[in-house]
């Protein structure tokens, strides 16, 4: 059993940065592909982005490639988000998940077996 706390949310303008961490409870972090969701306003839940166990691979979507950047400390059994260049589309309640092994399918909700509670990220225009 994992639990996951996320953390880091808040207002920020259009162009600002926000860094989300999200703590892991339990053993064998390392283990774990960790990824970042969200859920804007009436839509569904899309991926964001994923990093492998040792923190040797990362994904993105295309969406946030080149803003935004995944990494984590196996040491803290934390991972984080930090996202630049914010803009109103990124508006969304951001979620962390884990799932137990690699999957090919990092980028698909149904792959993670634990997920955390959110933190609401809201970017002013």
């Amino acid at each position: 059993q994992v639990q996951l706390v996320e953390s880091g949310g808040g207002l920020v303008q259009a162009g600002g940065s926000l860094r989300l961490s999200c703590a892991a409870a339990g053993r064998t972090f390392s283990y774990y592909l960790m990824g970042w969701f969200r859920q804007g306003p009436g839509k569904e839940r899309e991926f964001v982005a994923a990093i492998s166990g040792s923190g040797g691979s990362t994904y993105y979507a295309d969406s946030v490639k080149d803003r935004f950047t995944i990494s984590r400390d196996n040491a803290k059994n934390t991972v984080y988000l930090h996202m630049n260049s914010l803009n109103p589309k990124d508006t969304a309640v951001y979620f962390c998940a884990a799932r137990r092994g690699y999957s090919t399918n990092y980028y698909q909700t149904a792959s993670y077996d634990y997920w955390g509670q959110g933190t609401q990220v809201t970017v002013s225009s």
